[in-house]
């Protein structure tokens, strides 16, 4: 018996059930081509075709939809894990990396710079690697990225995907590929995502209607906001044209509680009170520690047309439009203790303790004859305006040219934009009797005290400007680009033997990268800038729970500037002058006031061309593919540097920051590379199957590793950077794994994966001389000698186990648990970013004729996020608990209530040093999110 014939009843399923995705662009593998290669050719073609003309089957219920997600993850060749609509709409989730978050597999992450942890993921990767390492996308083609945080823009710019912009109501379905095929779309070395829109066409109904109307309300700012989402879509009688409209528009309010320590300097024998303390000498105290409230107000709108046309039953013609932005208008107040001041500051030292070279605590005690001495700063950072956007616009056509030749082609072009148009900043030195701190571990935050300083009142005469200016960047508008043209066919062939089918094709992208602006600006001259701010009235302070919140003894009742006010202030005594030219200044004699800063200014072209042919193969109990796919990359990455690094420069550009000028440097870089890749699936019985695949994949380095910003730190005198001579990481991937299929809704599989990584992206410091601002401030040029950071290519490995079981218990209730384990490192014992060596999932859910629930678990071991202020910068394990609830109120009107960070996690992080060992780093409070909502189908 062939069982790849006892296949075809599913695989017409899958077909029907997904019209639009199953003749969608080749990379899609829900295609019945994918989804059953087991079928003979002249079997699916009928069953294509046969789905061309018959309605779409309606899925309904989270049982329904758990039953479809693991018959097409059966039926496929490769490694892949389906999440279908009906999961979508009722997984506790808000955005599709949510979604994802009960993959086997899948980790997620909630910041990816410097800007900490917030209470919706906004990144996704794949089994222990960076997200840049998996590739997303939608419909199969690229999707431009932008984030809202300055340092997303122009420190850490990455090519993964800000997950923030994609709402789960705008998806069909999500295929998270874990094995690769040629055919796939070359840039994700681990993986790749692929998020399904739906079609038209495949709506069962002519007319039809579903709106979500509700409110979010989140716990730590005690707000609630609006959130809407509607669906109209219509299609003919004929089943030949159809229109889709979708709009969504989604409003919250954060606050984040949180505690940071920010770098650790060493104290010398110079120091002060060292003399009396011999024991100190080269120990470590934390740089600035401080108690720091973040608010933000996140407005995401957006939405979706898509327009289908088939005017005879083998051509398909798609034109589909998504546009999404979030307005993320944000305030972030930071009272430190300054360490850093205190090692100089006219004050004596007790009551301390050392651990593993770390000043764990200690007492200072202002001795200067005025009573008060330099131990604190108070940074208030406004930045309105701040926004991600992102969009797209393709156009599809899929022609059966005859029985056994398709093609598919699909132009398109997507483009977003990361801005940050403006910081308000009001920056003040405290001066205190004196301060104290004790750091209790890694697991909570440190208690602290900043003298007899009172902060809820700033007019008490003990503040002034710090350094007589005010820091800032402003002008960013970082744009991403892609356009693209890709051809894929398809040719079968009818009881040839093994050989099935061969899918060949080509593509073709230009993408763009950059940011073309960015100003500084400090105290405006000639005003009273100093004392200026105190006159505003004052009528807000932090939290009066805040401490109690994260678990602290610390400063009360800190007052602190409205964003208007902030903004108030900056307007009347802040200079931000570009120069006499209106941009930036190329005279030195203008350099002094400049603002322009060409350290942020960088820009990434890059022209990706691919071929790939691939044979599909299927006998009896077996099937498989083997492929290859060239790739040819051509980069011109342009960067700024203080000195002329290529043979093609620009300037010298003058600057106030920098007066002796910075070039901008054009690096030329071409490579080619052939990824051979091999899957192949057998039937070990009907319901148990045995998957292996070889692949060799490759990941471009991020755009910030390329050209990334020179960002220094002038108090500990460290920096990051890019390096634009970094090579492509290649990757040499082994999956193989089992899984028994044992009811249409239960599953019990196990897959073990092996990554070698050929130029892995690592850091290496070197020693550059840089204009220290802190140390010049308005007075004479002071030059330092800084340490930074930049990209380095070196090898590494991934290798890793992943366990799934699904449960049906009864007809009404099921569970899910599964686990992944993964170890490796890079060359030489680096961690490897993004590695958790454990992450699991638990759930369950029950649906019946009107209710419908679902709980889930999910946690993620602590990983290495990057390098931090002289240090290593890592997150400490968290776990999140999500809930759902709904009730069918008629056929028409559905209530849901979700329940997001039920157990309100603090997110811990942590550095790690060959100084000082482990030290904490940052800890931060979200609270909870609870979404009630209608939702309305006709």
């Amino acid at each position: 018996m062939t069982y790849r014939k006892t296949m075809l009843s599913a695989s017409i399923v899958a077909a029907l059930m997904f019209t639009g995705a199953a003749f969608a662009a080749t990379n899609q593998p829900v295609q019945p081509q994918d989804a059953a290669s087991q079928d003979s050719s002249s079997q699916q073609t009928a069953a294509q075709k046969k789905a061309q003309k018959l309605d779409t089957v309606t899925v309904v219920g989270i049982r329904d939809s758990a039953a479809l997600s693991l018959q097409l993850q059966k039926a496929a060749v490769s490694d892949i894990n389906v999440v279908t609509a009906e999961d979508i709409g009722k997984l506790p989730a808000k955005n599709v990396a949510d979604t994802l978050q009960a993959v086997p597999g899948i980790q997620l992450q909630t910041g990816s710079a410097g800007e900490g942890g917030f209470d919706e993921n906004d990144r996704v990767s794949l089994r222990g690697t960076p997200p840049s390492m998996t590739l997303t996308q939608i419909n199969g083609h690229t999707l431009a990225s932008s984030d809202w945080f300055i340092l997303n823009q122009t420190a850490t710019v990455g090519r993964s995907i800000n997950y923030g912009l994609l709402p789960s109501e705008a998806v069909a379905e999500v295929v998270v590929h874990k094995s690769s095929e040629a055919k796939l779309t070359e840039g994700g070395a681990t993986g790749t995502v692929d998020v399904i829109t739906r079609r038209p066409l495949q709506f069962k109904k002519p007319i039809t209607f579903h709106a979500s109307v509700g409110a979010v309300y989140s716990d730590l700012p005690k707000k609630s906001d609006p959130q809407f989402s509607a669906l109209f879509n219509y299609k003919n009688d004929a089943g030949t044209f159809g229109i889709l409209a979708q709009a969504f528009y989604e409003k919250r309010q954060l606050q984040r509680d949180g505690q940071e320590i920010l770098g650790m300097s060493q104290i010398t024998a110079a120091t002060p009170f060292a003399a009396g303390h011999p024991d100190l000498v080269g120990a470590y105290l934390p740089s600035l520690l401080d108690s720091a409230l973040f608010t933000q107000k996140r407005v995401r709108k957006g939405g979706m047309v898509n327009i289908e046309f088939r005017p005879t039953d083998d051509l398909t013609i798609d034109f589909e439009a998504f546009k999404s932005k979030m307005k993320a208008d944000n305030l972030n107040r930071s009272l430190s203790f300054w360490g850093v001041q205190a090692l100089n500051a006219n004050s004596t030292i007790s009551d301390y303790a050392i651990k593993h070279n770390l000043l764990t605590n200690a007492t200072f005690t202002s001795t200067d004859p005025s009573g008060q001495s330099l131990l604190g700063v108070y940074d208030q950072i406004g930045r309105p305006g701040a926004s991600a956007s992102t969009g797209y616009v393709t156009g599809d056509v899929n022609w059966n040219v005859t029985d056994n030749f398709s093609l598919h082609a699909q132009a398109g072009t997507t483009e977003g934009h990361g801005r940050s148009p403006v910081q308000n900043v009001l920056e003040t030195n405290i001066y205190a009797t004196g301060a104290s701190y004790e750091m209790r571990g890694l697991g909570q935050g440190a208690n602290w005290t900043l003298g007899d300083n009172q902060f809820s009142q700033p007019t008490n005469g003990s503040h002034n400007t710090a350094f007589g200016w005010i820091f800032g960047d402003g002008g960013i508008d970082v744009k991403s680009e892609s356009k693209w043209l890709a051809l894929d066919g398809t040719l079968d062939f009818f009881n040839a033997g093994p050989l099935e089918s061969l899918d060949f094709g080509t593509r073709y992208e230009k993408n763009t990268k950059g940011n073309g602006m960015d100003f500084g600006q400090g105290p405006l001259g000639g005003t009273d800038y100093a004392t200026a701010w105190e006159s505003l009235p004052v009528n807000s302070t932090y939290p009066s729970n805040f401490n109690s919140t994260l678990g602290i003894s610390g400063p009360q009742s800190i007052w602190y500037l409205s964003q208007s006010q902030l903004a108030q202030y900056n307007a009347g005594h802040v200079n931000r002058t570009l120069g006499s030219n209106g941009v930036y200044s190329t005279d030195p004699a203008d350099g002094g006031i400049s603002r322009f800063n060409p350290g942020n200014v960088y820009w990434v072209h890059e022209k990706d061309t691919a071929v790939y042919l691939q044979a599909n193969f299927a006998g009896n109990n077996w099937s498989g593919n083997v492929g290859v796919r060239y790739v040819h990359t051509n980069q011109n990455v342009q960067y700024t540097a203080t000195t002329q690094a290529e043979t093609k420069t620009q300037g010298p550009y003058y600057s106030a920051f920098y007066p002796n000028g910075y070039f901008l440097n054009f690096h030329q870089y071409n490579y080619n590379k052939v990824l051979p890749s091999v899957n192949l699936k057998y039937h070990i019985s009907p319901n148990v199957v045995a998957r292996t695949a070889w692949s060799q994949t490759l990941t471009r380095a991020d755009y910030s590793a390329l050209s990334g910003a020179l960002s220094l730190s002038d108090p500990i005198l460290t920096g990051t950077g890019g390096n634009p001579n970094l090579k492509p990481l290649i990757s040499t991937n082994f999956d193989t794994g089992l899984a028994w299929y044992f009811a249409p809704r239960g599953l019990l599989s196990i897959d073990v994966f092996n990554q070698q990584l050929h130029n892995y992206v690592d850091f290496k410091d070197v020693d550059e001389t840089f204009k220290n601002q802190t140390a010049s401030g308005t007075g004479p040029n002071v030059f330092d000698v800084y340490k930074v950071s930049i990209p380095d290519n070196i090898d590494g490995h991934v290798r890793g186990v992943e366990l799934d079981w699904q449960q049906p218990i009864g007809e009404h209730f099921g569970t899910l648990a599964n686990y992944t384990f993964t170890t490796g490192e890079a060359d030489g014992g680096r961690p490897l970013q993004g590695l958790s060596k454990t992450t699991f999932n638990v759930g369950g859910y029950f649906e019946n004729a009107k209710w419908h629930a679902r709980i889930n678990y999910t946690y993620r071991s602590s990983y290495y996020a990057g390098p931090d202020r002289g240090g290593d910068f890592y997150m400490e394990g968290t776990g999140y608990l999500s809930a759902q609830i709904g009730y069918d109120v008629t056929k028409w009107l559905s209530l849901n209530l979700v329940g997001r960070n039920l157990n309100n996690p603090t997110l811990k992080y942590y550095v790690q040093s060959d100084s000082f060992g482990k030290a904490p780093r940052s800890f931060y409070v979200n609270g909870r999110q609870y979404y009630l909502t209608a939702n309305f189908k006709f």
